[in-house]
């Protein structure tokens, strides 16, 4: 699992899959895109990431998760519900404003 934080007037708090680095997702009109300019951040293990989240979501940051285990670790952090739970292609993905 990657995660990043962008920093800018409202943090963002990006967390994916490694291995969805690069690929494009489309169904039904909408289009996800793990590009690895965004989504590349440092390797991280559930523990640490559940840490960064909790931490960052008490920052008023904003998050973009994607992939199972990225999805099932922010779970897991309390970021998001299953219902914030969105998939295209059966890959599973989050955005969050707090």
């Amino acid at each position: 699992m990657l995660i990043r934080i962008i920093k800018s007037y409202r943090d963002i708090v990006t967390v994916c899959d490694s291995e969805l680095i690069g690929k494009k997702f489309e169904e039904n009109k909408f289009r996800l895109d793990v590009k690895e300019n965004f989504f590349k951040g440092d390797k991280t293990d559930e523990e640490k990431a559940i840490e960064i989240m909790k931490n960052m979501s008490g920052e008023d940051a904003t998050f973009n998760i994607v992939g199972e285990k990225s999805v099932n670790t922010a779970l897991k952090a309390g970021i998001i519900t299953k219902d914030g739970i969105k998939k295209i292609q059966g890959v599973p993905f989050a955005l969050v404003l707090l």
